[in-house]
């Protein structure tokens, strides 16, 4: 009889272990309550390395105490069947239902248009990337959906990323050890989204291309320049440009609105803080010889171009006429002080496009990105700020 009883109770903590094992799985690489504040990536990548002899071994604990668990008499035997249910339909919620790759998925087709074709409207905010006179742009819409899109831009395979709950849009070389590499999204960091490569099974950083966990751990993905402007700027600069269009597949999962956009969404994730500095609130942040400096968007919306020094080095900082696109360059030098006048930079009689480009020459760009300040401070540490 005691016999019998241990069995039971073997099954009801084999039963127990796996429930807390899918949770705890999905747990720390979620926005669940807490999970994004703790410093846990190294627990999480731990049991998602070792998921299956886990599995294995709680399973095993619960078919060695079934038997004696079904066979109790009354009602009490239904007991051991409910618990498999609510075991089984934890498994199925947390791999097939929560898990971020099967939430968030890869566009089924990637269909690039010309100007005169395209389809998205002009307001809508684009990450464009230009590599060998080959001009690309990617709406937020979608890819805030997707997490990445693979493309290839001017000869080179690029990887275009953007994270909503940080409000980063990056672009990268998809290659590790010399090769292309496929990723899939596994889940979040610090709210930060994390892809995994399909080699090596590190888990690489969204906002900055870095490997935070597994054999890749402190290598980076090489960053392609990208800039986020509206549809209608990009086009202006690059009127040969291509744009990304929408998957059919997908289209009850694009936004159908501006609001996360133009910055009056309130949600809890992806809204934006109106209030200058507060955790949601958006900055346009720098790094430039290892430095790293942000700049307040509300600021830089009431004042239009910000001139200043990152990591030593003089730089402008210019927000377009349309209020959403912005423009960052090296300044000649410190003495250099620009001013706006339309969609222009200004110093010293000479007006330079926001392309950077001038009758004779040119300014050297910058990489700037809009984050919201949370995300900024929290993978730009020791940052200063304007």
């Amino acid at each position: 009889m005691t016999n019998l009883s241990d069995m039971r109770k073997v099954f009801y903590a084999g039963a127990l272990l796996l429930l807390l094992f899918e949770l705890a799985n999905v747990y720390f690489i979620m926005p669940m309550p807490g999970s994004q504040r703790m410093r846990s990536i190294d627990v999480a990548y731990f049991l998602y390395r070792w998921r299956w002899e886990f599995r294995l071994v709680f399973g095993a604990l619960i078919v060695a105490g079934f038997w004696p668990a079904w066979h109790v008499p009354g009602r009490r035997r239904w007991i051991a069947p409910a618990s498999l249910l609510v075991v089984a339909a934890a498994v199925y919620a947390t791999n097939f239902v929560m898990a971020a790759d099967r939430m968030f998925l890869p566009p089924t087709v990637l269909t690039m248009l010309s100007a005169a074709r395209n389809k998205v409207e002009t307001a809508r905010l684009v990450v464009g990337v230009d590599l060998n006179g080959d001009a690309r742009a990617y709406p937020l819409e979608y890819i805030g959906y997707h997490h990445q899109v693979r493309d290839t831009v001017g000869g080179t395979p690029v990887l275009v990323s953007y994270c909503t709950v940080c409000r980063t849009g990056r672009v990268f070389s998809p290659t590790v050890n010399g090769r292309p590499e496929i990723f899939r999204l596994v889940g979040m960091d610090h709210y930060n989204a994390m892809f995994e490569d399909a080699t090596t099974g590190s888990w690489w950083r969204q906002a900055n291309g870095e490997a935070i966990v597994g054999p890749k751990t402190g290598t980076f993905l090489r960053e392609i320049p990208s800039v986020q402007v509206t549809l209608s700027e990009w086009l202006a600069l690059h009127p040969a440009s291509l744009v990304m269009q929408a998957d059919s597949t997908f289209k009850g999962e694009y936004a159908r609105d501006y609001a996360f956009e133009n910055g009056t969404s309130r949600k809890k994730l992806t809204g934006t803080d109106t209030v200058s500095w507060h955790d949601k609130a958006w900055v346009v942040g720098l790094t430039v010889n290892r430095q790293s400096k942000a700049f307040d968007w509300n600021r830089l919306r009431r004042e239009r171009v910000v001139n200043d020094e990152v990591g030593g080095q003089p730089i402008v900082l210019a927000l377009a006429s349309d209020t959403a696109s912005f423009f960052a360059f090296e300044r000649p030098d410190s003495s250099t002080h620009f001013v706006l006048l339309g969609d222009s930079l200004v110093a010293r009689g000479r007006a330079y496009a926001l392309t950077g480009k001038g009758k004779s020459d040119a300014l050297r760009p910058l990489f700037a990105s809009q984050e919201f300040w949370h995300s900024w401070r929290e993978f730009h540490p020791g940052t200063r700020t304007y």
